[in-house]
């Protein structure tokens, strides 16, 4: 059964499998367990934060060769709505992959649903991407599609929100038991359970979640810096970040089984020779910060040797990402701003990430 929910009957269960449908409401396990990050007051009743995200749109993909052709173009395997197969798990509710150039460097990230209007005669599927590079998206899936019948169209009727616990899993607060009246797809965002759910709907998020508010996006895009979760063209500058470098491996993002698609080879060589020498690191700037903040691309710094470590990617206030080589990651590092300050870099490793990374 599609772990994807309308939310007139959400599948519930334990982990990722034996999933079974209740009359109503949403899954009854709190988003993350250690996840709550945004503060919390049990006080006043608010369980669950939402956040509207504005900078990501969806574009609809349907048609009877919809999935044969993202399959050629994506680097994971697509998710399929729809009743169960038989299978010993689920279907997948949701995938998280890139569209990669012929050279094997990220040009888009996405998160992708199966659309459950579809059917298995005209699957169709859904793609969140960045919106400013909504046109490019469509544009370059208009370029792959030659004779195949899919339709490619955005999608701007729905709404993508983030949803975020308030507090870690507590009996007292993950039940979410009120029945909501709306068509609506829930789904655990793919990426990591850190990052809760995603919800795609017309109506308002708040409105929709039993004992949800409107959140403040600068704390949803701290919460995903922190989290060292890249999203979006600045984050992942197209045809500059490697996906392997960018930690897709980490974010359940690649298939290293599934058939060919544009810039496999780089991927699956430097995935089989294990040799990933630079990551994509959450970082945390130290004391006073340029009113401009730091530039995407500025070098960071080994203080001790005044070597480079790798570059700083993009932030929010003093969190943000830095691909930097592994190695440095643990001495002091700072940053060399344009008005001739040092800013201290400190180098996180998310407790989420495979143990072998850390």
């Amino acid at each position: 059964m599609a772990a994807t929910a309308l939310l007139r009957g959400a599948a519930v269960g334990r982990g990722n499998s034996a999933w079974r449908w209740r009359p109503s409401g949403i899954p009854r396990r709190s988003l993350a367990r250690g996840s709550g990050l945004l503060g919390s007051n049990p006080a006043d009743g608010v369980a669950w934060t939402c956040f509207r995200l504005d900078s990501r749109a969806l574009v609809r993909v349907r048609g009877p060769d919809a999935a044969p052709f993202l399959s050629g173009l994506l680097t994971n395997e697509l998710p399929i709505s729809g009743p169960p197969t038989g299978e010993a798990q689920p279907s997948a509710p949701a995938a998280y992959a890139h569209f990669l150039n012929v050279q094997g460097r990220t040009l888009y990230d996405v998160i992708l649903y199966g659309f459950p209007e579809c059917t298995e005669e005209a699957p169709g599927f859904l793609l969140e991407c960045d919106s400013s590079v909504l046109g490019a998206l469509q544009k370059h899936l208009t370029m792959y599609k030659i004779r195949r019948k899919v339709t490619v169209e955005p999608h701007p009727e729905l709404h993508v929100w983030a949803v975020l616990p308030r507090t870690p899993q507590n009996p007292g607060l993950a039940p979410l038991e009120e029945r909501v009246e709306a068509v609506t797809v829930l789904t655990r965002d793919p990426r990591t359970i850190r990052m809760g759910w995603r919800l795609l709907t017309r109506q308002d998020g708040p409105a929709l979640v039993p004992r949800g508010q409107l959140g403040d996006l600068q704390d949803y895009h701290t919460h995903r810096y922190q989290q060292g979760i890249p999203e979006g063209v600045c984050d992942l500058p197209p045809g500059m970040a490697l996906p392997l470098e960018s930690n897709l491996v980490f974010m359940n993002g690649v298939s290293f089984t599934k058939g060919c698609y544009i810039g496999q080879e780089l991927t699956a060589r430097t995935h089989h020779t294990g040799v990933i020498r630079k990551r994509l690191f959450p970082v945390r700037l130290e004391g006073s910060l340029p009113a401009s903040g730091i530039s995407p691309g500025t070098l960071v710094m080994v203080t001790a040797t005044g070597q480079a470590a790798g570059k700083f990617r993009a932030g929010q206030g003093h969190v943000g990402l830095a691909l930097l080589r592994s190695e440095t990651i643990k001495g002091p590092l700072h940053i060399n701003t344009s008005e001739s300050q040092q800013v201290a870099v400190t180098a996180l490793v998310p407790d989420w990430w495979p143990t072998a990374a850390k």
